[in-house]
C-alpha cells in the first residue's frame, strides 16, 4: 500500500471524525474526490493493516494505531505551513499544496529541526492547534463569529483552511488571527455582519462568519 495515499487518507478520516458525525465511504469520496468504490477498496485495505474498523451503522473509525498516524503526518503538515509562511514568506492562501506534498517525504529528524527552528510552536498560521509528537491535541475554546451577540468584541483565533477563497476573502476584510472584531449589528434575513476590524467597519458574509472561529470563556 503506497504511504501516500495512506496518509491521506488517515489523516482525512480524522478530520471528517473531528468535525462530528459519522465518516462514511460516501462523505470520504466527497472530501478526497475519490469514487465510493475506490474508498471503500481502500478502506477494506485499512482496516486489514489495523488502522480502521468499519462496521454498519458506525461508519470507518481510526483505530489507536490508526489515530498516531494520522496526528503525525497532520503534525508535519502544519509545521510545514508555519514554515512556509514564517521562514519563505508565503501567504496563507497558497501553503496548503505545498505543505501537502512536503508532508510525506519528511524524515522524523528533519520535523524535529523545522520543529526547534520555528521555536516548537502549538498553532499553525491558520490558528489549528499543531499536534504534539506524543500525539495529543489541546483544544481551546472557540465559537464561529457568526455565534457572537451584538456589542461583543473578540479576538480571532482560527481561520478555516478549507478553501484559499475564504483566506483571501478574510484577508482583503483585514482579518488576521489574533486581530479584535467587534460585532455593531447582525442581519437576521441572511445572517451576515456589520463589524469593526481594526477600527474599519466592514459587512461580513454569513458564510465567512461561519469559517472564522473567536476565542470564548
Amino acid at each position: 500500500m503506497a504511504k501516500e495515499q495512506t496518509e491521506n487518507y488517515l489523516k482525512n478520516i480524522y478530520k471528517l471524525q473531528s468535525h462530528g458525525g459519522k465518516v462514511t465511504t460516501s462523505s470520504l469520496s466527497q472530501q478526497l474526490k475519490i469514487t465510493p468504490a475506490s474508498v471503500s477498496e481502500m478502506v477494506r485495505r485499512l482496516a486489514e493493516e489495523g488502522y480502521v474498523t468499519h462496521a454498519p451503522y458506525k461508519g470507518v473509525q481510526l483505530t489507536v494505531e490508526g489515530r498516531k498516524k494520522a496526528l503525525r503526518i497532520i503534525r508535519r503538515h502544519r509545521l510545514w505551513e508555519l514554515f512556509l509562511v514564517r521562514i519563505l514568506k508565503y501567504h496563507w492562501d497558497e501553503i496548503d499544496e505545498e505543505a501537502e506534498r512536503l508532508e510525506h517525504i519528511t524524515s522524523d529528524r528533519l520535523e524535529r529541526r523545522i520543529d526547534e527552528l520555528l521555536g516548537f510552536p502549538d498553532r499553525d498560521p491558520h490558528g489549528d492547534v499543531i499536534p504534539t509528537v506524543e500525539g495529543k491535541v489541546v483544544e481551546g475554546g472557540r465559537a464561529p463569529l457568526s455565534d457572537v451577540g451584538e456589542g461583543k468584541t473578540v479576538v480571532v483565533s482560527r481561520v478555516s483552511d478549507s478553501s484559499p477563497e475564504i483566506l483571501q476573502y478574510a484577508s482583503k476584510l483585514g482579518i488576521a488571527l489574533g486581530k479584535k472584531i467587534r460585532v455593531k449589528d447582525k442581519v437576521d434575513f441572511d445572517g451576515s455582519l456589520r463589524v469593526d476590524v481594526g477600527g474599519k467597519e466592514r459587512f461580513i458574509s454569513s458564510k465567512l462568519a461561519q469559517n472564522v472561529f473567536v476565542e470564548v470563556d
